[in-house]
């Protein structure tokens, strides 16, 4: 299917992301802050990326600010998968570039969902 960058700082989340989304035929590749993040996507070129907000050396407002301005990944959907969900924190991220913005704790099956909107083709009209 598709290749996702997955950028969460807790080991578990970050696993129990990457077995959902491998278990629906995703390719996943892993990033621990957001500062690793953006660097990892400029270099596996995913077809979508999945960012925590709390992160270390970068969080994820700032790593997708980043992404969105580099020519390279400016059209790659990003979705934010984090506790905070805060109707000023939900707003920052999607004026940061978000395509989703998910509140842990999250459902496997919504992600999954989720996902497949923002990979599928676009609908004739």
């Amino acid at each position: 299917m598709a290749k996702i960058l997955i950028a969460e700082d807790e080991p578990d989340i970050r696993n129990l992301i990457t077995l959902t989304l491998r278990h629906a035929g995703h390719e996943v590749a892993t990033a621990d802050d957001g500062q690793a993040a953006y660097e990892r996507a400029r270099e596996v070129g995913p077809a979508l990326i999945i960012l925590d907000v709390k992160m270390p050396r970068m969080n994820g407002y700032e790593a997708c600010k980043r992404i969105k301005a580099d020519p390279a990944l400016k059209d790659v959907p990003v979705v934010f998968l984090t506790v905070r969900g805060a109707d000023r924190e939900v707003q920052e991220g999607f004026e940061a570039g978000a395509a989703e913005y998910l509140v842990k704790p999250f459902a496997p099956a919504e992600l999954i969902q989720r996902v497949a909107r923002l990979l599928a083709p676009p609908k004739a009209p």
